[in-house]
C-alpha cells in the first residue's frame, strides 16, 4: 500500500488541478471585471507586469508587500517570451488570475507534505481545500506560511 501513495498523490494533485482549472474557467467567464480586492491588486499587478516598479506608481490602498506582483512578473514574463504572447495578453486579468491558481496547486502539495509530517501513520489526505481565483495575495501568503511550517513542527 505504501508504494501506491505516490500514485494516489499524483492522481489527487492532477484531479485538484483539473477541477481548479474548470472552476477557474467558469469564474473568469462570469467575472470579467475586477472583483472584491482585485480593484486594488489587479492594476498594481498590471503596472508591475508592464515593468513600472516605481514607488510613485504604488497604490496607497494596498497594505501588503509586493511579493505577489514580483512573483507574477517572474511567472508571466518568461511565459510571454516562450509563447510569443503580447504584453496586452500576458498582463490580462485572466493570466494574472491564473498565477493564483498555480499558487493554489503548489499549496496543495505543501499541505500534503505538512499532513504527512504531522500524521505520518495516517495516509488519508483529508484537506479542507479553498480555491481562490482572483488576483489577491491570499494564496501567495498561504504558500509562504506553509513553507515555514515544517520548521515549527520539528520535535526538539
Amino acid at each position: 500500500m505504501a508504494q501506491l501513495e505516490g500514485y494516489y498523490f499524483s492522481a489527487a494533485l492532477s484531479c485538484t488541478f483539473l477541477v481548479s482549472c474548470l472552476l477557474f474557467s467558469a469564474f473568469s467567464r462570469a467575472l470579467r471585471e475586477p472583483y472584491m480586492d482585485e480593484i486594488f491588486h489587479l492594476p498594481q499587478a498590471q503596472r508591475y507586469c508592464e515593468g513600472r516598479f516605481s514607488l510613485s506608481q504604488w497604490d496607497p490602498m494596498i497594505t501588503t508587500l509586493p511579493g505577489l506582483y514580483l512573483v507574477s512578473v517572474g511567472v508571466v514574463k518568461p511565459a510571454s517570451w516562450l509563447l510569443g504572447w503580447s504584453e496586452h495578453v500576458i498582463c490580462s486579468i485572466g493570466v494574472l488570475r491564473f498565477v493564483n491558481l498555480l499558487f493554489s496547486v503548489g499549496n496543495f502539495y505543501l499541505l500534503y507534505l505538512l499532513f504527512r509530517k504531522v500524521q505520518p501513520r495516517n495516509k488519508d489526505l483529508g484537506l479542507a481545500w479553498i480555491l481562490w481565483f482572483h488576483v489577491s495575495s491570499d494564496q501567495h501568503h498561504l504558500g509562504g506560511l506553509l513553507c515555514r511550517t515544517p520548521h515549527c513542527t520539528e520535535v526538539q
